[in-house]
């Protein structure tokens, strides 16, 4: 959301506006990445490269660019909150649609969207996280 400030008497008030993201590119988050189980740390070199690569180049789409591609190219799938076999983070809230983008061949990264912020929580680089098809 965004504010837009407005001066009543003297007195500046706030009042949020929304407005869409989907023109915007997307940010990239590590904060709440699982650093046990689903990390960069247990990548190889070219995994971490390929992760680097997949990352530069989304962040030259939109996120109305990127929802148009396919699912294993730069485009992403929803997955199921229910097939996710880690550990959620508490922090994220049980409406939240969890997304998948490939980054290594059909290796994904996943998390989930917050406006233009995707928020990356595993790197699936052994296809352990939910059930593949």
């Amino acid at each position: 959301m965004g504010q837009i400030k407005t001066q009543k008497r003297n007195k500046l008030t706030s009042t949020k506006v929304s407005f869409s993201t989907q023109h915007e590119h997307p940010i990239f988050c590590l904060k709440y990445l699982d650093r046990k189980y689903y990390s960069l740390s247990i990548c190889t070199k070219e995994e971490k490269a390929a992760f680097a690569d997949t990352l530069d180049r989304l962040s030259q789409l939109t996120w109305a660019e990127i929802s148009k591609s396919s699912r294993h190219g730069l485009g992403y799938e929803k997955i199921a909150r229910n097939n996710i076999r880690a550990t959620i983070p508490k922090h994220v809230e049980d409406d939240v649609i969890f997304i998948a983008f490939r980054f290594y061949g059909k290796a994904p990264m996943v998390g989930y969207r917050n406006d233009a912020i995707f928020h990356i929580l595993w790197i699936d680089r052994d296809f352990t996280l939910y059930q593949h098809s």
